[in-house]
């Protein structure tokens, strides 16, 4: 993922690659193993399906908030999902072209937590009294950079992330991660024959001592059976908190997914296959489980 035309979108999208890459091994160690192999000649040449956001839904933050950036560069919201049981909203946003990956953005429904996880939260954004996006010129790509990496919250104590995470597990990893990208997304059917299914690649990426995120299963399904997702586990990270006290949290995480041809174009021979012709969007039940790859339950069976 490297955007060479130096639009504002261009920018920010590779800061936010370069801080990420930098704070998950991962992301090099599969991209060097794609290059060994012959797979790729280099980092640029992966597809970025999509990358994803996490939010807070208080007011000023948010969806409403977050995704005017987006929008202001050309893309369109697409479907919405919620969460019921992880208590979340989420839409994706489809890129004003093909070179630029999907967006998933998701909010976590604060008033649907319990009073204690509620005033926590309160206690961090309750100062935050205007849209901090509005501040902001959307036509320069370093200051957006610079905003999605700044704090706009003070950080918060050991026992208040333990608090929440004892409840919410997503609440916990944005208080303290704020609008960090949580995943990039490698375009597995992109890829050249012997690693473009995700079992295929899923091997490769075993094959380097990387654990995959299980929940439901190691490979996710959709209903339709033509979007298949898998993800790492996410990195772990020395966290320093407000006092600070320190502790291993769950970082980011990478995610690879393959859609599938749709059935009214499979009669096409594949040098004519691209993207309009693949299952576009997403699945709830899919994305339930990937968002687990954050989840203590999955790190620590790792």
């Amino acid at each position: 993922m490297n955007f060479t035309q130096h639009t504002p979108l261009d920018i920010f999208l590779n800061i936010l690659f370069e801080r990420y890459q930098a704070k998950v091994p991962a992301v090099k160690k599969i991209t060097a193993a794609m290059v060994d192999r012959g797979v790729v000649a280099s980092q640029d040449e992966i597809v970025n399906d999509h990358i994803a956001f996490r939010t807070l839904g208080v007011p000023h933050l948010g969806i409403k908030s977050f995704e005017k950036i987006f929008l202001h560069h050309g893309y369109q919201k697409r479907d919405y999902y919620y969460f019921e049981g992880k208590k979340l909203n989420a839409y994706w946003y489809a890129p004003p072209s093909e070179q630029y990956p999907r967006i998933f953005m998701s909010e976590l429904v604060v008033d649907q937590l319990s009073p204690q996880a509620q005033q926590i939260i309160n206690e961090y954004t309750a100062h935050i009294q205007a849209d901090p996006v509005d501040a902001l010129d959307l036509n320069n790509g370093e200051q957006i950079g610079e905003f999605l990496h700044q704090s706009l919250w003070p950080l918060p104590t050991k026992q208040h992330y333990q608090t929440l995470l004892d409840e919410s597990e997503y609440a916990a990893w944005v208080i303290y991660n704020r609008y960090y990208l949580n995943h990039y997304t490698i375009s597995v059917h992109a890829l050249k024959e012997g690693f473009n299914t995700i079992a295929a690649f899923d091997d490769l990426v075993e094959s380097l001592g990387i654990k995959l995120n299980n929940a439901g299963g190691k490979i996710k399904i959709s209903a339709d059976k033509l979007l298949l997702q898998s993800s790492t586990i996410a990195e772990m990270q020395e966290a320093t908190f407000a006092g600070g006290d320190s502790m291993s949290i769950a970082g980011s995480y990478v995610e690879f997914a393959e859609r599938l041809v749709l059935p009214e174009y499979q009669h096409l021979p594949a040098s004519e296959i691209n993207s309009m012709h693949r299952r576009d969007g997403f699945e709830t039940t899919n994305a339930d489980k990937i968002f687990e790859s954050t989840y203590t339950g999955q790190i620590k069976n790792s």
